[in-house]
């Protein structure tokens, strides 16, 4: 019994090395290493700029999200420029970029300069994911890209399954200390995507995928596509609540609940957990209905944890209510990602997949009105709020798909 369980266990490892390119797997892997290295400092920012500065909520949720506020330019014109250019080199500048500044996050004091690194963290951020995504689905055949991506968030997710408990044990010691070792995590997975993309054939890939389009014609192009703007608005909004989980729901719980700062720790991690477990039979259950059904459920699960949140009082309420949230991140965001593979020509994927980082204005405004109205109106007005807002996001995603759908129809016809 147990030698055809391990042979069932290696020939299904075998299958799955061989259906995709060895990059996929080099990125998949250093997804895990990048989301654990991040995921052991950037929940705890919040509580650390608390404690080092003394800042309000609201300035701390202001310097937050001027890192998402200034990956909005940065994904889009990353994402052009690795078409135009390649997509190596952008790598590389927003792993050396990461490491730089979580080393300075180790040993900033001024408010200032944990502005200006923040800004500098939103910038690699959306460098390095728009990037990523566009290499892994340039070698990866369009009727395997679904998997492709759910797999990409699985590894996202056992990283962060990971990190924020190193993060919780590492900060116990010294709060700077999780930062510091994000940062060399970083720097050492920079050496390593080096290594592996040369030696795996990046200049190849590269060159059959290279694209004359440059920042100002995709611009142009971005602007004019109706579909892609509703598809925007709608991830601003979702954008918005989202948000609130990485921002002003460490505060919120720390205020609440005794023990609040272990309890967010012990959040994150379900969250994490819950994706490993459930991402791959949630997707192959909805995938037969479509990104935009599966999308809308995915709403309405965000909806009901916020709801959850606004409502809870103790550990266990806080527990089921990141449970149905963490459904919710399930579905909704790799099917997000299908809708803009399907929109993007083949010449401008880094291009649509860069300016997917617009949708970083809602992360931006975020954490500045989740600061405000946690301040001013308290938490449970906060996630009420937000449980609407994201129901208002579907009126775009319906919308955006009909006329992608008119159009494709237009097209047959």
């Amino acid at each position: 019994m147990l030698a055809n369980l391990l042979r069932s266990g290696r020939d299904r490892t075998t299958q799955f090395l061989r259906e995709y390119h060895p990059i996929v797997h080099v990125l998949l892997l250093g997804t895990i290493m990048a989301r654990v290295a991040s995921s052991m400092s950037m929940p705890f920012l919040a509580i650390y700029l608390a404690k080092q500065s003394g800042l309000s909520p609201l300035l701390i949720g202001a310097i937050i999200g001027l890192g998402s506020l200034a990956g909005t330019i940065g994904g889009f014109v990353g994402g052009a420029l690795s078409d135009r250019f390649g997509r190596k080199s952008i790598l590389m500048a927003a792993l050396l970029a990461w490491a730089a500044v979580f080393t300075g996050f180790a040993l900033a004091k001024a408010p200032l300069a944990f502005m200006l690194l923040n800004i500098l963290n939103g910038l690699a951020r959306s460098l390095y994911e728009p990037v990523s995504q566009a290499l892994m689905a340039d070698i990866t055949p369009p009727e395997k890209r679904l998997n492709m991506f759910s797999l990409r968030y699985l590894a996202i997710n056992i990283g962060v399954a990971i990190g924020p408990l190193l993060g919780a044990y590492a900060g116990a010691a010294q709060a700077w200390l999780p930062f510091l070792l994000t940062g060399l995590i970083y720097l050492l997975y920079a050496a390593a995507l080096y290594v592996l993309l040369q030696t795996f054939g990046i200049r190849r890939i590269e060159g059959e995928r290279r694209s004359p389009v440059t920042v100002r014609s995709a611009w142009r192009v971005i602007t004019r596509d109706t579909v892609f703007r509703y598809y925007i608005a709608a991830s601003v909004i979702g954008a918005l609540s989202y948000s609130q989980m990485m921002v002003t729901l460490s505060q919120y719980v720390e205020g609440k609940v005794a023990e609040g700062a272990a309890l967010f720790a012990l959040l994150m991690t379900l969250n994490a957990v819950t994706v490993v477990a459930l991402q791959v039979p949630l997707t192959r259950l909805f995938q037969p209905r479509g990104p935009l059904l599966t999308i809308t459920a995915g709403t309405l699960l965000f909806a009901l944890g916020d709801v959850g949140y606004a409502l809870a009082g103790s550990w266990w309420a806080f527990m089921f209510s990141m449970f149905l949230f963490t459904l919710g991140e399930i579905l909704t965001y790799p099917a997000g990602n299908v809708l803009i593979d399907k929109l993007a020509p083949e010449e401008m994927r880094g291009t649509y997949y860069g300016a997917q980082s617009f949708s970083g204005l809602g992360h931006f405004i975020g954490p500045v009105l989740g600061g405000f109205l946690l301040t001013a109106y308290g938490g449970e007005t906060l996630f009420a709020l937000m449980a609407a807002v994201t129901l208002g996001g579907l009126v775009f995603y319906w919308r955006g798909y009909r006329l992608f759908e008119a159009a494709r129809r237009e097209q047959a016809d």
